[in-house]
């Protein structure tokens, strides 16, 4: 699978005894400052229109009981966020939005189908996300807020990160199409068993794309549907988008499906066709020289009173002439029943 240039692996500000990977400020004008674990601990709601947003990592001790003294998240809530369980999901909780999304994963190494899972929670005021393996999305947000064209509140942080996951996805598709499509360009004389490999790898990779984002469609959806109060009806409109350009990656892996299963077919029906044909060639030429082999056999056995025995040379080119004149109707009568 080939790696963009923008997949290139980000390294988080990770540390070995913090959870912090890293946190911003959101100013409400796409534009943040950075703040630090102890800042981000103690940090309240004060100018208008600023949001937090803290990424941790999820794996870090502790980091269950954190969530529920300084977030005030109920226990399952906060157990759903720390825990392996990363089948897409949304759900509204009183004024919070919790949510677990998938991502690709791009780090070096991995599959594409190897798929990273991205935990939230916001109440509006704060947005919490984590990761335990190393997600290329949330620095992609974070630097466009660095940039100063980042989103404005904790919906249009949301949105962002989920177009940015989707946004993603389309490049593991583009590289199996064009897999496909130089696959497709080969001759029949150089498939090989490395292409049959290539094209079961297109097909596991299109079925376990398929698998892990089909529900992303609904937690999306759960997003758009059922997110409380700040979540404004532009970022519902969104997500919307978001959905429907999720809709068509869906669609396009079954594209992808179908073309190398296309492709695989017909690879195997051109094998199975010069198969035959080297079947029928052989049919063709023992049919051909199974009488003379048989007149050889009888006229070279090693009893007496062969035929022609005793004619010496004259008698050896008596039998080349007989062998010659049964090649030659033989091979008229193949002709006139266009065997060949």
């Amino acid at each position: 699978m080939t790696v963009h240039a923008s997949d290139k692996p980000l390294t988080d500000d990770e540390s070995s005894e913090l959870p912090l990977l890293f946190g911003r400020v959101l100013d409400g004008r796409g534009g943040a400052r950075v703040v630090g674990w102890k800042e981000a601990q103690r940090w309240k709601p004060g100018v208008e229109g600023e949001v937090l947003w803290i990424h941790l990592l999820r794996t870090h001790p502790g980091m269950q009981e954190w969530l529920e003294a300084h977030c005030a998240i109920p226990e399952p809530t906060a157990e759903l966020l720390t825990s392996d369980a990363n089948r897409p999901r949304a759900f509204r909780e009183g004024q919070t939005l919790v949510a677990t999304l998938r991502g690709i994963n791009f780090n070096p190494g991995a599959a594409p189908e190897d798929m990273l899972s991205l935990q939230l929670w916001s109440d509006g005021s704060r947005v919490v996300t984590l990761r335990r393996a190393p997600l290329q999305t949330p620095r992609l947000v974070a630097d466009d807020l660095d940039a100063g064209s980042g989103p404005h509140d904790a919906g249009a942080l949301v949105t962002a990160l989920t177009e940015h996951l989707i946004d993603r996805m389309s490049h593991a598709i583009v590289d199996m199409n064009a897999m496909i499509d130089d696959l497709e360009d080969e001759t029949a004389d150089t498939y090989t068993d490395q292409t049959l490999d290539k094209i079961a790898m297109i097909r596991r990779q299109s079925l376990a794309l398929k698998r892990h984002m089909s529900p992303q469609h609904e937690a999306l959806t759960a997003i758009a549907n059922g997110a409380p109060g700040w979540f404004e009806d532009h970022d519902r409109r969104e997500i919307a988008e978001s959905i429907a350009r999720l809709r068509r990656y869906l669609d396009d892996l079954d594209i992808s499906k179908e073309s190398a299963v296309v492709l695989q077919d017909d690879i195997r029906a051109r094998a199975a066709a010069n198969s035959q044909r080297t079947q029928y060639v052989l049919a063709v030429v023992a049919g051909v020289f199974l009488p003379l082999t048989f007149i050889t056999g009888l006229l070279g056995i090693n009893v007496g009173d062969i035929p022609l025995a005793e004619q010496g040379s004259h008698g050896f080119w008596i039998i080349v002439g007989v062998c010659a004149a049964i090649l030659g109707v033989e091979i008229a009568l193949l002709r006139r029943l266009k065997w060949f």
